[in-house]
């Protein structure tokens, strides 16, 4: 995301900035911020919804490859890669990312960024009309796509926490997520409609041009904001500053293991889903579009409650409490076939979503100042991606050797014993 509303973005930067002292931890308990607060700046709100449209277009084709690639090969391992190609440039580039994006012009950067993945997606649907959409160009275009995420996102997130004040991180970063998971309704409810009555290319289509609402507001920003000063460190000296302030925080440390082992074992549901829809249910693209709405659904919901439960709980209570719920969808996965009861437990199940990745996005955010928060969320970001990575390949090994549902139990207990390993650390070692 971009820097603050139409006023300067130094100054907003410059708030957020000096809210928390370098490698200082949030406090546990703050009042309640009213969810809708955050969009009060200008700017922050305008991309906020044209966010929102291109979350959808994301959610759509997310959908559009995990499908045609399950359709085309009846591999879970292989259908599984549509998440490692997502996540392997994240883990690749997040770091060279993280300094790039503290030492560039960041509205034009993000606006070409945001160009070069519409492209991809429109050469995705290209190659799918003429017949050359086979699972490996899909595999590849993705992958595509994601180095272009990859450099998105730490600029991105450094520059959320700047659009407003420091008291309103957490809001905005359940709102963000609320615009995301809105699109994660829609978006597969209209993929699993329009799957087999239009075909995937015209979804990867309906992907390359919801960019364009982005590319708008980050080119009106581009021409508004003045470039900042260059920065005369070297690419070596921020990359090992970043570095060292990240992992010299014993907190963020905390924070980057449980980012690590929580993306790790959660991955499976998305990851197993097409292939537990297509071989365990036994039904096709409306249902699994129809599970993802779910899942969605609940981080709706979620945001509406997570301002209460947060007034009530530390950050490591709620995130314990979020995995146990999530754990126990994943195991309600593996011993049930009824969707009727697995509708309303992956409902559930995007409720403790939402609460799990607001809550450690918004501790990592509120560790570090604004001059190099960039580089240190990027280490979050390259942590997190290679846990994605990690645990898409081995649960769909696991998937192939042992069965979805054996996966997907396994999976649930793991994300269990986080909790427990949370909960148990609590007293002495709070998020």
């Amino acid at each position: 995301m971009p820097d603050s509303s139409t006023s300067a973005a130094t100054a907003a930067d410059n708030q957020s900035g000096a809210a928390i002292p370098l490698g200082a931890s949030a406090p546990a308990r703050r009042a309640r911020v009213p969810l809708t607060r955050p969009l009060r700046h200008p700017r922050y709100r305008n991309i906020w919804l044209a966010n929102m449209v291109s979350n959808m277009g994301t959610w759509i084709q997310t959908f559009a490859s995990a499908w045609l690639v399950a359709s085309l090969s009846g591999s879970a391992s292989i259908t599984s890669l549509v998440q490692t190609a997502s996540y392997v440039p994240i883990f690749l580039f997040a770091l060279l990312a993280g300094v790039v994006a503290d030492a560039v012009h960041r509205p034009k950067f993000l606006f070409y960024c945001n160009l070069y993945m519409a492209l991809c997606a429109a050469t995705m649907a290209l190659l799918v009309t003429t017949g050359l959409g086979a699972a490996t160009p899909v595999l590849i275009l993705t992958f595509c796509i994601g180095v272009g995420t990859a450099f998105v996102w730490p600029a991105w997130q450094a520059a959320m926490s700047g659009l407003v004040d420091p008291d309103e991180v957490e809001a905005a970063a359940t709102l963000n997520n609320l615009s995301y998971n809105l699109s994660a309704i829609i978006g597969p409810a209209l993929g699993g409609l329009l799957f087999g009555w239009i075909g995937p290319s015209a979804l990867f289509l309906a992907n390359a041009l919801s960019f364009a609402g982005l590319l708008g507001v980050y080119w009106v920003w581009w021409r508004e904001h003045t470039p900042q000063a260059p920065e005369r460190e070297g690419f070596r000296t921020r990359f090992v500053l970043g570095v060292r302030t990240a992992f010299g925080c014993a907190r963020y440390r905390r924070i980057l293991r449980n980012v690590c082992s929580v993306f790790f074992s959660t991955i499976a549901f998305a990851s197993l889903l097409p292939v537990f829809v297509r071989d365990v249910l036994r039904m096709e693209s409306g249902t699994y579009g129809t599970l993802m709405g779910c899942l969605g659904g609940g981080c709706v919901l979620a945001a509406f409650f997570l301002p209460q439960v947060r007034v009530r709980f530390d950050k490591s209570g709620v995130l314990a409490g979020a995995l146990v719920v999530y754990g126990l969808m994943l195991v309600s996965m593996s011993l049930g076939s009824s969707l009727a009861l697995l509708a309303p437990m992956i409902l559930c199940g995007g409720m403790a979503w939402s609460a799990t990745v607001s809550t450690l996005n918004a501790a990592a955010q509120l560790s570090f100042p604004a001059e190099v928060r960039a580089r240190t969320l990027s280490i979050y970001l390259f942590v997190m991606s290679g846990g994605y990575v990690g645990g898409s390949i081995v649960w769909g090994q696991v998937a192939d050797a042992w069965g979805v549902r054996a996966a997907l139990g396994a999976a649930g207990a793991c994300v269990l014993a986080n909790a427990l390993i949370l909960m148990a650390g609590n007293r002495k070692n709070p998020l």
